[in-house]
């Protein structure tokens, strides 16, 4: 039987679909954008006054700007129809390895999920990314699709972001990196129990698993059929990894369980009122010693230009990224500091990556 990494596959249509909207992105993501800030800076800055929503506005009487916008959506609406196509076609088979291991048993990990389990709003109605029907969208008992349309973009969307990995599809893309940075400002962590929060469709949680051999892998997640995927995907891999299905804000673990909790791209993809929560409830579940380490987008507004300020602020209010601006806006050490954590022990650094950077911050836990 063949591994189930070789089935997610683009044939040669697919990918030469994939590739021209990989560019077409780049494109609207690189020069476009950068005509963008020329435009301000001739034109707009000195009407400029301070205020950013002003600043949107005297972008949006530019033909150039809307242009701009148009051509962003039409780009995230090619990305879901081309990395379609391939989850189409994938998808039965993907679905009947899915029965198979079910019938079977695990043989590695576990899976728990909650059907009682109410999805936080505003989380639980929005579709991210504008991925169609969204992250928890089920068409039918044990539906993939939402996983599959979701792992098979993210390197794609990365790439053509400046911050690709050169990752094929379905393998830790950042998980390596984050383990780097991470060993070297804990270079004596060897954590026994490890927790992924947010861990989505588990790629990155394989990552994890595989740096700390000898620690025991979880992984916590709202959405149903993400987690289902995750199971798949690890146990066809032989990696044993630990899934549930609940609220990063309010977990089922007991105080002290987990001596390392990561997440990637988490805080920006949740509201700014849960944010507080998940940081007070990650420090409740570290053992003394313990390590919050998390990765996300790096558009804090203390360090990006106006220009960049603005496409970002379209990026929230037309493209399925909702929650992003107030991630931006939000200063993360005092986060931390108010979630109870010592501030000589908290972490915030950008981690060159590609054309750009990553943000990493965190915090360890007293002993």
């Amino acid at each position: 039987m063949s591994h189930i990494a070789e089935i997610y596959r683009a044939d040669h249509d697919e990918a030469a679909r994939q590739a021209f909207v990989g560019a077409l992105k780049s494109h609207v993501n690189g020069p476009m954008e950068a005509d963008l800030a020329k435009l301000y800076y001739e034109k707009l800055v000195e009407r400029d006054t301070g205020e950013l929503d002003e600043v949107i506005a005297l972008f949006e009487q530019e033909a150039q700007y809307r242009l701009w916008g148009s051509a962003v959506y039409t780009s995230q609406d090619l990305l879901w129809e081309s990395v379609g196509q391939t989850v189409d076609r994938v998808r039965p088979e993907f679905h009947r390895r899915w029965q198979a291991m079910k019938e079977s048993g695990a043989t590695y990990g576990s899976l728990s999920l909650d059907p009682e389990l109410n999805l936080p709003e505003p989380i639980g109605s929005r579709e991210i990314h504008r991925q169609p029907g969204g992250y928890f969208h089920e068409a039918s008992p044990d539906d993939l699709t939402s996983p599959l349309l979701y792992f098979s973009s993210v390197e794609l969307y990365r790439a053509a972001k400046g911050l690709g990995t050169n990752a094929k599809t379905g393998e830790p893309g950042m998980a390596p990196l984050m383990l780097k940075v991470m060993r070297e400002k804990f270079p004596q962590l060897e954590p026994k129990r490890i927790l992924d929060l947010g861990c989505g469709p588990g790629t990155e949680t394989l990552g994890f698993a595989r740096g700390f051999q000898e620690a025991e892998m979880h992984g916590l997640e709202l959405s149903s059929p993400f987690l289902r995927f995750a199971h798949l995907w690890a146990e066809e891999q032989g990696v044993a990894v630990h899934y549930r299905q609940g609220n990063a804000a309010a977990t089922p673990y007991p105080d002290g369980h987990f001596d390392l909790i990561v997440s990637h791209i988490l805080f920006h993809e949740t509201s700014h009122e849960i944010l507080p929560q998940i940081m007070q409830e990650a420090r409740r579940l570290l053992a003394p010693g313990g390590v919050f380490f998390n990765a996300d987008v790096a558009y804090q507004t203390d360090r990006i230009t106006v220009p960049k300020q603005v496409t970002n602020a379209w990026q929230v209010a037309y493209n399925g990224e909702p929650f992003w601006r107030g991630f931006a806006e939000t200063d993360v050490r005092e986060a931390m500091r108010a979630a109870g954590f010592d501030n000589d022990r908290i972490f915030a650094d950008y981690v060159p990556l590609g054309s750009g950077d990553y943000f990493m911050f965190g915090a360890s836990k007293a002993e």
